[in-house]
């Protein structure tokens, strides 16, 4: 059968609530009905939003390491501050926009987001989005028995490219990579480094129905994908790679 993706619509929510609940109950008002093998896909600003992790900037003092990085990288010193707070590291940037990693996550400004936030606030990166996605699995299977996988998503910039894609920020329930090493290709050669990011491919299938604006579908169900559920807990290291095993910083670091 042909893969499909089922959007779910939803109310904005401006305060706290519970993501399993909210979650459940708008797939209902939609007339759609989780099924064994689904892939459920949530946007992570969506998930950020159920934890509260939304900051009034006028609340944040700068410190002088946040002023010197405004300084550097022409940004409100507010905000500055706010992306070395969410940063594990810093690898540079241009005006406006400073590359960092956060819990083994390449973003610029340390993912925060001033869309689908009220005016004056910015949405930070979920806390424990593996957690999160294994928690919701299991209240899926315990109340409904029903196996699915989960993929929380969010939209990113690609190297040399115009425009965002989606890209898995965590998952559970489903096997992240498929290793396809010593496989042949069309040829007979066989494959010695592919990869196959599974749960990358499924969120920006996904992220391109769920929409990037005023949509207000923050929810996606991937039908059929052909992906192997497991009920195993899922490293996040299975998904990412330190920053120093990277082509693209390890290339651009030794471009000089």
């Amino acid at each position: 059968m042909a893969l499909t993706v089922l959007t779910v619509k939803t109310e904005r929510m401006d305060s706290v609530f519970d993501l399993y609940q909210v979650v459940i109950e708008s797939i209902k008002k939609n007339d759609l009905m989780l099924q064994d093998g689904d892939v459920l896909v949530i946007s992570s600003k969506f998930v950020s939003n159920a934890q509260g992790r939304i900051i009034d900037i006028n609340k944040v003092k700068p410190s002088k390491h946040g002023v010197e990085v405004s300084e550097k990288f022409q940004i409100q010193p507010k905000v500055s501050e706010i992306i070395l707070r969410e940063s594990d590291h810093i690898f540079g940037g241009i005006a406006g926009f400073v590359i960092t990693s956060a819990d083994n996550i390449m973003a610029p400004n340390a993912g925060i987001d001033k869309s689908n936030a009220k005016k004056g606030k910015v949405i930070l990166y979920p806390n424990n989005p593996y957690k999160i996605a294994e928690d919701l699995r299991r209240k899926i299977f315990l109340n409904l028995l029903i196996h699915v996988g989960v993929i929380l998503v969010d939209s990113r910039l690609m190297p040399a490219r115009v425009g965002t894609t989606g890209v898995a920020i965590a998952c559970a329930g489903i096997e992240p990579v498929n290793d396809m090493r010593a496989q042949k290709d069309l040829d007979g050669n066989p494959l010695k480094v592919t990869f196959q990011a599974v749960v990358d491919n499924l969120a920006s299938i996904a992220n391109h129905q769920m929409g990037e604006g005023g949509e207000s579908r923050p929810i996606a169900i991937v039908r059929n994908s052909n992906a192997k559920l497991t009920d195993r807990r899922i490293d996040p290291n299975e998904v990412a790679i330190s920053h120093d095993q990277c082509v693209y910083v390890r290339g651009l670091g030794n471009s000089n």
